[in-house]
């Protein structure tokens, strides 16, 4: 079963940046990228690093990590040492609000 999550303001995502959260009982990253909010598990694939702690730059998080890097608008890895996608999730904007589609 999915359900909508309230997870945060929409005035409190960064703009071309990224932060983290906790809703559902998952740990979230939420991305601002010109105007437009994603949503993408927090923690890579790879190694244990949380991607609120990465590097953003347009559509892609850089692992703190190891440097691997995740396309957040679909969870894809985009290069080595990534070998496994990431999940994204559908965002929607209400009422000023951030609501994120979870299973």
């Amino acid at each position: 079963m999915t359900q909508w999550i309230d997870v945060l303001a929409a005035d409190d995502v960064p703009d071309d940046d990224v932060v983290g959260v906790q809703a559902g009982g998952r740990d979230l990253a939420i991305y601002g990228v010109d105007g437009d909010v994603f949503a993408t598990d927090n923690i890579c694939s790879h190694g244990n690093a949380r991607l609120c702690d990465g590097f953003l730059e347009d559509f892609e998080i850089e692992c703190p990590l190891h440097q691997g890097r995740f396309d957040i608008r679909n969870g894809k890895a985009m290069c080595e040492p990534l070998t496994e996608d990431i999940r994204a999730y559908p965002v929607k904007i209400e009422n000023g609000r951030v609501w994120v589609e979870l299973e």
